[in-house]
């Protein structure tokens, strides 16, 4: 059976909302929202204003983890401040979920490739979540979209370095590069598994660069811009979005398809779905 994907070409703050509310699956009790609070230098992160009504309208708490990598996010005191400067904790209530240790372990028992995942403690507060996803290219998984959000995004500081070097966070930087896609996918199915599948997901395909928002000095978007996306399904959201950039006619395309093929960026969808958390196959719901 197919997924149901909505897309709209208008991107607008109060058509991310309207597409949520089309998904007629409200969220309920303690609700996380995942987003990228962007690296300080980056400039084509989605920025809070852009994602107030919905985040208005669902009431929930912004939520991010700690990087493991260099950067103005790699600690707790200076990713709160990252996130005052991009004005998230003007708006939001907001929340580190690996703040204070020690992490959170979810168990993968079907995992491929890894079968415990570490995420920040506090997802326990949570009973759903909205996953907002900037769609664009990224240096290490070909493409960053919703599952990324739910894998490395949601793991701890500790917990992407585990994802990254398949289960030795020690080969964050030279482990086997399909094998830690799959890695992605597994940890994405814990996620799902633990919240009991109360996530709905977004994708906005704009501002699209090779580069993920997690890099200070990223290149400018390469393509035109393409839409917003929604759905209760994170590998057709991702799977709808690849074959948007593939079925458009903006020459920049080529840029971006060659970052996600360099990488085997699909696998990690193929991975996904190989696990049985969703579906490549959709119906895309066209809203004006």
């Amino acid at each position: 059976m197919n997924s149901i994907v909505y897309f709209s070409k208008t991107i607008t703050p109060e058509k991310v909302l309207e597409l949520y509310q089309r998904l007629e699956t409200p969220l309920k009790g303690n609700i996380a929202i995942k987003l990228h609070s962007g690296e300080v230098g980056n400039q084509n992160f989605l920025k809070p204003e852009f994602f107030k009504p919905v985040i208005d309208a669902v009431g929930g708490t912004v939520v991010e983890c700690n990087t493991a990598y260099d950067g103005e996010r790699n600690t707790t005191e200076k990713h709160f401040e990252t996130l005052k400067k991009h004005g998230w904790s003007k708006y939001f209530q907001v929340d580190l979920l690996d703040s204070e240790g020690p992490d959170f372990e979810l168990s993968i028992p079907n995992g491929k490739i890894i079968q415990k995942n570490f995420v920040g403690k506090d997802l326990v507060n949570y009973d759903s979540m909205l996953v907002l996803s900037h769609f664009k290219g990224h240096p290490m998984g070909g493409y960053g979209g919703a599952i990324k959000q739910l894998s490395i995004g949601v793991a701890s500081s500790y917990g992407k370095a585990y994802i990254h070097g398949i289960g030795t966070p020690e080969n964050f930087w030279s482990a086997d590069h399909d094998s830690f896609l799959e890695a992605m996918a597994d940890a994405a199915s814990s996620v799902i598994d633990y919240l009991k599948g109360n996530i709905l997901y977004i994708n906005v395909m704009k501002n699209m660069s090779v580069d993920c928002d997690c890099c200070a000095v990223a290149e400018d978007p390469c393509m035109k811009d393409i839409g917003i996306l929604a759905s209760l399904d994170p590998i057709a959201i991702d799977q709808a979005c690849l074959d948007l950039v593939y079925a458009a006619d903006d020459p920049g395309k080529k840029h971006l398809i060659e970052r996600i093929e360099s990488l085997n960026g699909v696998h990690t969808i193929e991975a996904a779905a190989a696990l049985g958390y969703g579906s490549r196959s959709y119906n895309l719901i066209t809203i004006d």
